[in-house]
């Protein structure tokens, strides 16, 4: 329960924006127009439920702030790989094969599933309930690096470095991917806005930036190594490292795919190169067979602190099955 009393600056304000500013960091404006809502908050003892609500001095302004509830996923103790861990984060490298957030088909079995459990009561509640909160994915079959937070602070904090895609801030994001062919240059960047297929809801695409849907997404892209080099400068396949400027779904899938270089394993967007595997020679054909996912790993994510304001910068290595199949690809005399 708070207890405060208006000022002159809270005179013609509503009482949702002066209440999140008096009550800032620790609850977002979002929370208060909730708590307003479940008639938490009362003004000279009247309780008011109208976020518009406007103010005077000297008014006497009680807030209840209930305990978080508990989340609704359930806790599972599935392992995790923690790179580090404090009381406003958590970071891990996650394997491939573990989904993210609990939904259609995966209500359990998931990193927040995960989360829950090993993280217990340091969750102190995002949003009213107590559950980590999510401020970017890596999709099922992809491994590496994700941040999580465990408060609202830490939250919305997390949020807003993603949301400006490393633009003014310190956010950095680095992937590893190996796709079949090569670029036809070292280095480049891949402008092109992405939406909803219109074959397949379920997927992405690239698609007109005039589409309702269109969401603006840039891959900058850097060939680290290449397989089976020719005289023409084409290649087999190709080691590349990725960095995003923009954080859409399945985002480097769809633009590796749109510049004819799909990732290898990639039954989604490269379909049209499962075939290739049957020209290879063994032991490397029956490895790309036996690879069942997307070769695409996120190595590095670098961010600023919530708290402490601290640059931290995480890497982790590439898991052993990627390991194994670009060692194949390295060692093999095409």
């Amino acid at each position: 329960m708070k207890e405060l009393i208006t000022d002159k600056e809270a005179s013609g304000k509503r009482l949702d924006a002066w209440l999140s500013s008096q009550l800032a960091p620790d609850l977002s404006r979002n929370r208060v127009q909730a708590l307003i809502g479940e008639g938490q908050v009362s003004v000279d003892g009247k309780t008011i439920v109208e976020t518009k609500h406007k103010l005077r001095e000297g008014l006497s302004i009680t807030i209840a702030i209930p305990e978080p509830d508990d989340a609704a996923p359930k806790g599972e103790a599935i392992p995790l790989d923690i790179l580090y861990e404090d009381s406003d984060l958590i970071v891990i490298n996650k394997p491939a094969g573990l989904v993210v957030h609990p939904g259609n088909g995966n209500w359990t079995g998931t990193l927040v599933n995960a989360l829950i459990h090993h993280c217990g009561d340091t969750l102190s509640g995002i949003g009213g309930v107590k559950r980590p909160g999510i401020v970017h994915r890596l999709d099922k079959e992809t491994s590496g690096v994700m941040v999580v937070a465990k408060n609202d602070l830490a939250h919305r904090h997390l949020s807003a470095q993603f949301a400006d895609h490393g633009r003014t801030g310190e956010l950095e994001r680095a992937y590893l991917a190996i796709v079949w062919g090569t670029p036809d240059r070292k280095t480049g960047t891949i402008d092109a806005p992405l939406g909803r297929s219109h074959r397949d809801r379920t997927k992405q695409a690239v698609v007109h930036d005039e589409r309702d849907d269109a969401r603006h997404a840039v891959t900058r892209f850097e060939v680290q190594e290449r397989f089976g080099a020719k005289e023409d400068a084409t290649a087999l396949a190709s080691l590349i490292e990725c960095e995003l400027e923009t954080g859409r779904t399945h985002q480097i899938r769809v633009h590796m795919a749109h510049i004819g270089h799909p990732l290898v394993g990639d039954l989604e967007y490269g379909s049209a190169y499962k075939t290739k595997a049957n020209k290879l020679d063994e032991p490397l054909q029956s490895i790309v067979k036996g690879f069942n996912r997307q070769a695409l790993h996120a190595r590095l994510l670098a961010f600023e602190h919530p708290s402490s304001g601290d640059i931290l910068r995480f890497e982790a290595p590439m898991p052993e099955d990627m390991a194994e199949l670009l060692e194949a690809f390295r060692s093999t005399s095409f």
